[in-house]
C-alpha cells in the first residue's frame, strides 16, 4: 500500500485539483464523544469525512483522506503552520454525543446465526453480539445493543426498508449449534449482559415507528 506522500503524488500526476488557501474552507468540524473513543467528522462541500485526533494531527493522512473522499487535495502548509490551524479548527469544533454520530450508508454485518429458540448472533468486525427475534426487529432495539456492544450506530432506516433487510438477514441466516446445556435460556438471560445507556428509552422515540 503506498505511503500518504506517494498516493498524493500519484493522484496530482493524475490531474487531481489541488485547492489553495483560500479555496479550502471546511464548513464545519463536528467532534463525536463517548464509549471512551472520540472521532470527528469534517463536513466540506457535502462531504462528510471521519477522522481521528492523530489523523488530524498529521498533515498528509488529513491530506489524503480529504483526497480519497471529497476528490480535492488540500493545500500544503508548513508544518508549525499547519499543526496552528488543525490545533484552531479542532478548538472550533461542535461537540456531539457518540451516539448522534453518522455512519455510512455502506454499514453492513459479517454474518447472521441462528441459535434457535429466538436467539441470534450478529458478527460484525470480529464482534459476537447476542440477539433475541424481538429485539433483532426492532430497530430502536437493534441500533441501541450494536453501539453497546461494537461502538457502531447503525444507520436508522425508513420503518419498511428495516423490516425488509431484517426478513432478508433472517432468511440468509447460518445455523449455529446452541451451547451444551444452554438450550433453554430466557431472553432474559439471553441478553443479561445488555447495559443501559443514558439517553435511549425502551420505546421508540417520537416519529419512528418501528
Amino acid at each position: 500500500m503506498p505511503t500518504d506522500s506517494q498516493y498524493i503524488l500519484e493522484s496530482i500526476g493524475q490531474g487531481c485539483v489541488t485547492l489553495s488557501d483560500e479555496e479550502f474552507v471546511i464548513d464545519r468540524l463536528v467532534k463525536y464523544v463517548g464509549n471512551g473513543r472520540i472521532r470527528w467528522h469534517v463536513e466540506f462541500r457535502g462531504h462528510r469525512i471521519e477522522l481521528t485526533t492523530g489523523q488530524i494531527k498529521k498533515q498528509p493522512t488529513f491530506r489524503r483522506k480529504i483526497l480519497e473522499q471529497a476528490g480535492v487535495l488540500p493545500p500544503q502548509r508548513a508544518g508549525a503552520d499547519y499543526r496552528r490551524w488543525a490545533l484552531d479548527l479542532r478548538r472550533n469544533a461542535i461537540e456531539l454525543p457518540w451516539r448522534d454520530r453518522p455512519v455510512d450508508a455502506g454499514f453492513a454485518i459479517d454474518r447472521l446465526a441462528s441459535h434457535g429458540d429466538g436467539r441470534w448472533t450478529v458478527e460484525y468486525q470480529g464482534k459476537v453480539i447476542k440477539f433475541t427475534t424481538t429485539k433483532l426487529r426492532r430497530q430502536v432495539s437493534f441500533r441501541k445493543r450494536m453501539l453497546a456492544k461494537a461502538k457502531v450506530l447503525p444507520p436508522e432506516l425508513a420503518p419498511a426498508a428495516y423490516r425488509k433487510w431484517m426478513d432478508w438477514l433472517i432468511q440468509n441466516a447460518t445455523e449455529a449449534a446452541p451451547p451444551a446445556g444452554q438450550a433453554s435460556m430466557t431472553e432474559k438471560s439471553w441478553l443479561d449482559d445488555l447495559p443501559e445507556l443514558a439517553g435511549w428509552q425502551d420505546e421508540a422515540p417520537s416519529g419512528e415507528t418501528d
